[in-house]
């Protein structure tokens, strides 16, 4: 290796962990304003205290806030990963009509600003009768998340060698089964990388899930923009560490259960 390129990847190195390092600092200054005792946000933390916690935890409201989120992000995974992998493996192995069409309208919510999306789905599901719903806002998240899934598995089917799907319909296989047990397997890498994309975006809407609130249902990411309309004590940053440390949970437990390092394993070379 000449100097020039050890040079040049030391520089890359150095480019990474600065870039790391500018993601992850405002992350570190709401977690570190969650533990300070001073009665208003401020950074570095004045001494140290769960005392904001205590407040999240106390306040019926704001665990209603928290649980209504973790299961419309859970809820959203579930269908938005359910619709998204058919539509993918559709798309990328089948000669569906309309095939550019359907490909469109599965990735427009990534065009479309997300306000002009709910104030759509805000009409139509207002005189369908189903406006202020969790169905409502379920149906606004699984659009918006969708792309993500749909992308990541054609990604990953992109480079699949078919001969494997065909090698096991000549032995007898149905498509279903082949599609559980040869295609699904090789393309696991991507329904998790989408799934965790779907759940990350459910648990963090604001700008469609506004549209469709109320105060019996009212998700933690707009209660607390509502709350800070007016306040801005350390309780805002508890509840938003909180947020954050839910999706750390996430990660900790995909990589428990499947290994995120094993995502490059899942797709072909």
């Amino acid at each position: 290796m000449t100097p020039f390129e050890r040079a040049a990847g030391l520089g890359l190195r150095l480019l990474m962990l600065l870039t790391l390092a500018y993601l992850l600092l405002p992350i570190a200054v709401i977690v570190g304003a969650s533990f300070t005792t001073s009665e208003f946000l401020t950074f570095p933390p004045r001494g140290f205290t769960l005392r904001w916690y205590g407040a999240f935890v106390h306040a019926p409201g704001w665990v209603d806030s928290f649980r209504l989120s973790l299961e419309l992000a859970a809820a959203t995974t579930v269908v938005a990963t359910a619709v998204g992998v058919p539509a993918a493996v559709a798309l990328a192995r089948h000669a569906v009509p309309g095939h550019r069409l359907w490909s469109a309208l599965f990735l427009s919510p990534l065009v479309l600003p997300q306000i002009v999306l709910g104030v759509a789905l805000l009409q139509y599901l207002a005189l369908a009768g189903a406006a202020r719903t969790f169905g409502a806002i379920l149906v606004g998240h699984v659009l918006l998340t969708l792309p993500y899934i749909i992308r990541s598995v054609m990604a990953t089917l992109a480079g699949l060698d078919r001969a494997l799907e065909e090698a096991a319909a000549d032995l007898g296989a149905s498509p279903p089964v082949a599609f559980a047990t040869v295609t699904l397997p090789l393309v696991k890498g991507g329904v998790i990388a989408g799934a965790l994309f779907a759940f990350v975006i459910s648990w963090t809407n604001v700008e469609v899930t506004m549209f469709f609130t109320t105060s019996r249902l009212n998700p933690l990411p707009v209660n607390i923009m509502n709350y800070i309309a007016y306040t801005t004590d350390p309780l805002v940053a508890a509840i938003s560490a909180a947020s954050v440390y839910v999706s750390f949970v996430v990660l900790l437990l995909v990589e428990a259960t499947v290994g995120l390092d094993r995502f490059a394993e899942t797709r072909p070379r």
